[in-house]
């Protein structure tokens, strides 16, 4: 019986859907072990974060249902996809605190929609840790959802620099609410 709630995502070695594949349906923290490289997928239902590194680290892009050929000249990406993680369903509100300092130190917002933009909105020239109460995010590093990107599931997120993401201000937030 198909309930509609497969959601999977296929990782080819090369670009436009050729070479050997691996259909992903969870997180997986290295594809290293199933592709020796991945320069194309097709995501048949469902959201995922796909990451250049493994263990869900370095640059991330958030993909819905869809075709992409060749990723990585369309995304600038390096390396390829090293690891994915699937972005589980959620229904109901969305709350996220979001603080000027790591830690949770400083001006403290809460979010329970998108902002395009924290400075406009709050004043807030820097947002360096959160607590995401509800819901599922992505944070931008410029206004207006551009730049590179981070997912957020429910959690405490203390420090964004020891996440590895160093370097990186976030100025827009907006919810992942459709299952594409």
């Amino acid at each position: 019986l198909d309930t509609g709630d497969d959601i999977s995502i296929i990782f080819y070695e090369d670009r436009n859907f050729q070479g050997r594949s691996y259909e992903c349906m969870s997180d997986c923290s290295d594809m290293s072990s199933y592709l020796s490289r991945c320069q194309s997928c097709r995501v048949e239902s469902g959201c995922f974060m796909v990451y250049e590194r493994p263990n869900f680290m370095g640059n991330q892009y958030f993909m819905r249902r869809g075709e992409y050929a060749d990723y990585m000249s369309m995304m600038g990406m390096s390396s390829g996809i090293r690891s994915c993680r699937m972005i589980p369903m959620h229904r109901g509100q969305f709350r996220m605190r979001i603080y000027e300092r790591e830690n949770f130190g400083g001006q403290m917002n809460e979010l329970m929609e998108d902002c395009e933009n924290i400075m406009d909105r709050y004043r807030m020239s820097d947002c360096l840790s959160c607590n995401v109460m509800d819901g599922h995010w992505l944070l931008y590093e410029q206004p207006h959802f551009r730049g590179r990107m981070m997912y957020l599931r429910p959690g405490e997120y203390r420090s964004f620099r020891e996440m590895g993401m160093s370097g990186m201000r976030f100025m827009s937030m907006r919810r992942i609410m459709d299952m594409c």
